[in-house]
C-alpha cells in the first residue's frame, strides 16, 4: 500500500466513524465529491491544503494520517 492509499484509507475510516458521508465531507471542505472519492481510493494526490481542509472538517489534527 502506498502513501496515497494509506492516507485515503485513514480518511475514509475517520469519516465513517464520524457518520459523515462523502457528500457531506465535500460540502464541509469545498472539495468536489468525486475528488473525495478519489482521495479515499488513493487515486488523488493530496497536498497540505487539502489535508488541512479534511482534518478541520473531521475535527482532527493534520497529522491524523500518521495514526
Amino acid at each position: 500500500m502506498n502513501d496515497r492509499e494509506r492516507i485515503g484509507k485513514r480518511i475514509a475510516e475517520i469519516r465513517k466513524q464520524k457518520g459523515i458521508s462523502q457528500a457531506q465531507l465535500s460540502e464541509l471542505t469545498g472539495i468536489a465529491p468525486g475528488n473525495i472519492a478519489r482521495i479515499e481510493l488513493g487515486k488523488y494526490s493530496t497536498g497540505i491544503d487539502i489535508l488541512s481542509k479534511i482534518a478541520k472538517a473531521l475535527n482532527y489534527r493534520v497529522d491524523f494520517v500518521e495514526e
